[in-house]
């Protein structure tokens, strides 16, 4: 089945769309329901993680998995836009709550086969994504009870980044931010300027009215917000509106990405998230440990 021809299926439906704020990491889970029937899926979930103390908690997940019960939906897909760098997955935890599954973008397998090195994970870690239930192609079609859904590959701030097409609402991931704050960056491993810029330009090319959920707000200037539209990022959007050039924009993310800080929770986000949002097992003392590779980001 061809995108053109998903497009045009997707254009009429409107799912509804609920969104769920993780203050400490400044990010936006959803939970996204088919209007026709009880079926729904949960984007990019957060689990909280207080890293001085080492303290994994659930204040965040067990609110989704309130809505979820309380509504007596059933929860078909636990659904990641990329391995985030930013906050830890909460998707096991609800899915052993809810059931569902766990997916990805099947490229997940270049973002293991980076960090695995990093974390120096031993030959039992498998670089191939199964550790989700499910990878997704690029243009595959798949359902949230009876609503159609498109998954498009838009790699630039990862390789593995996902945009997830269900009727008029895409859900963006790290890829581009409300048009006040631009886009993402671009300088983690397999990450590139130009790349993102052509993933962007084909969220863009969607129906004027598609509604855009982002992950992240980071305006400080203005209450924040979740939700924008493809018409208002083309005309609006600092870095990448209708007037900005490929070369223009590849400059501008490329002298942006060498001045900004390394997310504070990217070494135990990236250990937890390319394990579908399984920690390590626990060693022999029963105690589960992340690492601390010493000078990882010094150039």
């Amino acid at each position: 089945m061809s995108t053109e021809i998903n497009l045009q299926q997707l254009a009429g439906l409107k799912p509804e769309v609920l969104p769920f704020l993780d203050k400490q990491t400044n990010t936006f889970s959803y939970i996204v329901r088919d209007p026709d029937s009880q079926a729904c899926a949960v984007i990019d979930s957060v689990l909280n993680f207080d890293y001085p103390s080492g303290t994994a908690s659930y204040e965040g997940a067990d609110a989704i998995i309130r809505h979820i019960r309380d509504n007596d939906l059933q929860l078909e897909w636990l659904i990641e836009t990329h391995a985030h760098a930013d906050h830890l997955s909460a998707a096991p935890y609800i899915r052993n709550a809810l059931g569902g599954r766990i997916a990805i973008g099947e490229h997940i397998d270049k973002v293991q086969e980076t960090f695995a090195k990093l974390f120096n994970t031993g030959s039992d870690f498998a670089h191939d994504g199964s550790q989700f239930d499910h990878l997704f192609k690029d243009n595959e079609v798949y359902r949230i009870g009876n609503l159609n859904c498109l998954a498009l590959y838009t790699p630039g701030h990862t390789p593995a980044c996902m945009t997830h097409l269900i009727g008029d609402a895409a859900f963006v991931g790290d890829t581009i931010f409300m048009p006040d704050s631009g886009t993402a960056r671009a300088d983690f491993p397999g990450g590139d300027a130009r790349i993102l810029y052509r993933s962007i330009k084909k969220i863009l090319s969607l129906p004027a009215s598609t509604r855009l959920f982002m992950c992240h707000d980071y305006s400080e200037n203005r209450e924040l917000e979740y939700e924008t539209t493809v018409g208002e990022e083309v005309t609006n959007n600092i870095h990448v509106n209708s007037g900005i050039d490929e070369d223009t924009f590849v400059k501008m993310r490329e002298d942006r990405d060498r001045g900004l800080a390394v997310p504070n929770l990217i070494l135990p986000s990236l250990q937890v998230n390319m394990r579908a949002g399984n920690f390590p097992d626990a060693e022999d003392n029963g105690r589960v440990y992340l690492k601390l590779p010493i000078n990882a980001f010094v150039s």
